[in-house]
C-alpha cells in the first residue's frame, strides 16, 4: 500500500523528493501520514478535497482486497 501511495502522489506534486511517508500498524489498522511541501498541499487535496478522497477510496479498495479485517486510515501533514 505504502508504494501506491508514495507512486500516486509523487506523480502529483512538483516537489516529489519532498513526499514522505510514515507507516504504524496497530490492531487491524493501518495508519498512514503522508508529508508534502507546502506548496504541493493544494495539489495533494485538489478542490474541495476531491484528490486526497479519492486516494483514500484507493486505498480502502486495495486493504479490501487483500484482507476483511485491515482498516486503513490516511493523514495528510505539511511537511
Amino acid at each position: 500500500m505504502d508504494e501506491l501511495v508514495l507512486y500516486i502522489v509523487k506523480n502529483l506534486v512538483s516537489k516529489p523528493d519532498e513526499v514522505k511517508l510514515e507507516t504504524k500498524d496497530e490492531e487491524g489498522m493501518t495508519s498512514l501520514s503522508l508529508s508534502v511541501a507546502p506548496d504541493d498541499m493544494g495539489i495533494v487535496i485538489g478542490k474541495a478535497g476531491q484528490t486526497i478522497r479519492a486516494i483514500r477510496k484507493l486505498l480502502v479498495s486495495r486493504a479490501i482486497a487483500e484482507s476483511n479485517n485491515l482498516r486503513v486510515n490516511l493523514n495528510l501533514q505539511e511537511s
